[in-house]
């Protein structure tokens, strides 16, 4: 593993695991969506000699073929994320997550890469049924996102079984950290507080989660993408842990030394059939199969995101009066 395409790389995972990558002496080629601003995202901030940085869109085939040629492994982040936007735009969804991982999958196949990290989600699981979440839990669709992203998932699975291709489904919990998107919920608490507000809108509380802090998540992909005989397996990436959105947001408080006061914003809440009640992952795969830990109590993650988002220079990249799909 020498030379590594990271898809996604402008964004919040992304940027993070094209900085580890760096830091452990890899060649990057990170892909960064096209646009007509010659924006990188978060890829902007970070220059490297051994950084090469590629604008194009997986959900072109030819251009993936073309980003592919000459790399030995692949860690595909690349995909449409927020669960609100896929509500009302499902088709932009199935193009970029579905569409785009057959494109990523086909290239790696006709390039004969050593090893591919396709990034799932653990939205795929749903509310739990039973905790902790192993990856035998029952896959369940609870938004379009969720259900794009099963399907890219069962592709690259499929390119395993078919064709032998050296594919392993990473599964996050959910990821926070610096520069990440104020549509989750996180970034959302500490920005308003930042601002100044004295009442934050938030959506429902009572959801419990599984957070993993953004250099754990990075430092599994590239656990996944060294270890032997993970080929062809599934893998959560989780803390075996899990904290109510409403604590999350007492716990923030009072790092921060505020004593706001929240308001439930209806246009925050998802559908009640969409809304995943539950997630606790249990990470027993990851541990026994790599050397894997999570490096990061809760506390000393939300330290260091709330560092990063008090910063001014950072805070004004967010706009913290509306609501961020």
């Amino acid at each position: 593993m020498k030379n590594v395409l990271v898809t996604g790389a402008d964004g919040f995972i992304g940027s993070h695991l094209v900085e580890l990558l760096l830091s452990e002496g890899y060649n990057v080629r990170a892909l960064s969506v096209y646009n007509s601003f010659n924006y990188w995202g978060w890829l902007d901030d970070i220059r490297h000699p051994r950084l090469e940085v590629v604008s194009g869109d997986v959900r072109d085939a030819a251009f993936c073929r073309h980003i592919v040629e000459g790399c030995d492994t692949v860690l595909h982040l690349a995909a449409l994320i927020a669960i609100p936007y896929s509500y009302i735009a499902p088709d932009s969804y199935v193009d970029t997550n579905i569409r785009g991982t057959l494109n990523i999958c086909q290239a790696a196949r006709d390039c004969g890469v050593e090893r591919v990290v396709v990034t799932s989600t653990s939205e795929v699981y749903g509310t739990a049924r039973y905790v902790p979440i192993d990856e035998k839990h029952p896959k369940q669709p609870q938004s379009p996102y969720s259900a794009t992203k099963i399907a890219a998932d069962a592709m690259a699975m499929s390119f395993y079984n078919a064709f032998e291709l050296p594919v392993v489904i990473a599964r996050p919990f959910n990821t926070y950290g610096p520069r990440q998107s104020a549509r989750a919920i996180i970034p959302t608490i500490i920005t308003q507080i930042a601002a100044g507000a004295k009442q934050i809108k938030v959506g429902d509380l009572t959801p419990t989660r599984d957070f993993n802090f953004v250099k754990d998540t990075c430092r599994g992909f590239l656990a996944l993408a060294l270890a032997p005989g993970v080929e062809g397996q599934e893998i959560n990436i989780a803390t075996n842990s899990e904290i109510s959105m409403a604590d999350t947001l007492a716990t923030i408080a009072r790092l921060m030394g505020s004593d706001v006061e929240y308001v439930v914003d209806p246009e925050r809440l998802r559908p009640s059939k969409s809304e995943v009640r539950r997630l606790w992952g249990d990470n027993t795969k990851i541990t026994t199969l790599t050397s894997w830990r999570p490096a990061y109590s809760l506390e000393q993650g939300l330290a260091e995101t709330i560092k990063w988002f008090t910063d001014p220079t950072n805070l004004a990249k967010y706009k913290t009066d509306i609501y961020n799909r």
